[in-house]
């Protein structure tokens, strides 16, 4: 199983070109943090609508299949067994419910008899509001459990999959350059943008390596076809340290690599070796996208927030 192509994590999808990847990543940024932000304190609604417009954005933007199934079948899996357990669950609440007031009572006082039964009147809830949603036995949904789990499983796929959709139409040079853009003021203060910028350009393009080192050793240790139920706990134990031992070796290897090679091409630090971004410019269908976040914001502020 090749991990580089069915668990896409980190990696920039090149071809084919979608409309995603022509937006400004400027904006791209500006709706990431959009998504992984407005679920901060909002209702169970709000959250269940931006998972639904993740999804909807993937079909949208013709991503192929092969990219993103396996990796939100997972993730929806994930979140809906996430679901089902924190519903089903205790919600916590364990004190017992006293009524405010006394319960009416009527005295029914029979002639010449001193002595009298109590008669108790049950009234009918004003309202159809009842915190119990469902039960079946043993098992009770509360209105505080499903609130519980939709959160929960919203939130798990909301910051799984928008960070991974994100970087797969916004190539590493891109999001280095919106960076540095949007942060550029903070030179006046003396902070190093482009050093911050280029760290984080060098770990997105570290990633595919890790995958590809695990990778390597996985098929290596199939090769050689070990029967892992003879061997034990103890001597298991060993080898998988020896393998972690080993991949990180290879990278640190890979790493010394790139910087030997920013080395002989001239790199020392950003004041002596010029970093020549991608140039990024504001379209019509860029402005147009940033009024639609800051119209969201004004929907999350206004109906977001949570009861």
């Amino acid at each position: 199983m090749d991990i580089l192509r069915s668990l896409p994590i980190g990696l920039y999808l090149e071809q084919p070109i979608t409309w995603l990847h022509r937006i400004d990543p400027r904006i791209k940024l500006f709706g990431l943090l959009t998504l992984l932000l407005s679920p901060i304190q909002a209702n169970g609604l709000w959250r269940v609508a931006i998972s639904v417009l993740l999804i909807v954005l993937t079909l949208a933007s013709q991503i192929p299949m092969r990219v993103w199934k396996q990796q939100m079948g997972i993730l929806l899996l994930l979140a809906f067994m996430t679901f089902a357990i924190a519903t089903i669950s205790p919600d916590g609440f364990n004190a017992t419910i006293q009524p405010r007031r006394p319960i009416p009572e009527v005295n029914i006082t029979p002639d010449k008899v001193q002595s009298s039964p109590t008669l108790t009147l049950k009234l009918p809830q004003p309202t159809p509001y009842s915190y119990v949603v469902w039960r079946a036995g043993s098992i009770t949904i509360t209105r505080r459990s499903l609130d519980l789990g939709v959160r929960v499983c919203t939130l798990i796929f909301t910051y799984l999959y928008a960070p991974t959709l994100f970087l797969l139409v916004t190539a590493p040079e891109e999001i280095t350059a919106a960076l540095a853009s949007i942060f550029s003021p903070l030179k006046a203060l003396k902070v190093p943008v482009v050093e911050i910028v280029l760290t984080l350009t060098l770990a997105l393009r570290f990633v595919p390596l890790v995958l590809e080192e695990v990778q390597n050793l996985g098929r290596a240790m199939r090769t050689r076809s070990i029967n892992w139920k003879r061997l034990g706990f103890k001597r298991t134990t060993q080898i998988w340290l020896i393998l972690a031992e080993r991949l990180i070796d290879n990278l640190f290897i890979r790493a010394e690599q790139t910087a030997s090679a920013m080395q002989v091409r001239g790199f020392t630090t950003p004041n002596t070796h010029i970093v020549v971004w991608n140039p990024l410019k504001f379209l019509p269908r860029d402005i147009i996208l940033l009024v639609l976040l800051a119209a969201m914001w004004g929907l999350r502020i206004w109906l977001g927030n949570e009861l």
